[in-house]
């Protein structure tokens, strides 16, 4: 990699890190950092959660899939917007008027902790995994690009994921 190459590279990791750093600045609560203490609007929580489907295997995976199946999977990320303002326009009144956290916590409020730590665990388990290839995608790549250990690109890419997520958060 060339000198201007590493310049953009480290520059967008500080970057990344210190805009996580800047807006988690002030919150001291966890419906601050949770719920922005329900100061933010549907329509700014449907971009976070569309922000959160957009992940590192996107980018990489969609020019292969587009290659190999043709542009029918496009019809996914055309329906995903959709699908999302309905679930927010939706779910989102129901959950801040009910002042729940999460969507677990609405369900053991309308069934039982039973259901409650079942829904949690089967979630956790599946993002757990999802979680996992995502970092690992973009860590193979910089493995590759910068000659370095598979291992080291892992726990870098999860540390700044953690340093980012630890302390960002939402701001209103």
């Amino acid at each position: 990699m060339s000198n201007i190459d590493w310049a953009v590279l480290i520059f967008t990791l500080f970057a990344v890190v210190a805009y996580g750093v800047f807006i988690g600045r002030g919150q001291k609560s966890n419906a601050s950092y949770l719920k922005a203490d329900n100061k933010i609007p549907w329509y700014i929580v449907l971009l976070g959660i569309m922000a959160t489907q957009a992940s590192a295997i996107t980018f990489l995976s969609a020019p292969g899939q587009a290659y190999t199946d043709g542009m029918r999977f496009v019809q996914y990320y055309f329906g995903l917007p959709l699908a999302m303002i309905v679930i927010c326009i939706t779910f989102i009144p129901i959950f801040q008027k009910l002042n729940v956290y999460t969507a677990y916590e609405y369900l053991e409020n309308r069934f039982d902790k039973k259901t409650r730590v079942l829904t949690s665990l089967l979630f956790l388990f599946s993002r757990g995994l999802s979680t996992g290839i995502s970092i690992y995608a973009p860590s193979i790549i910089l493995s590759s690009v910068l000659n370095w250990n598979i291992y080291l690109t892992n726990i870098l890419t999860g540390g700044i994921l953690l340093i980012y997520t630890y302390v960002g958060g939402l701001k209103p």
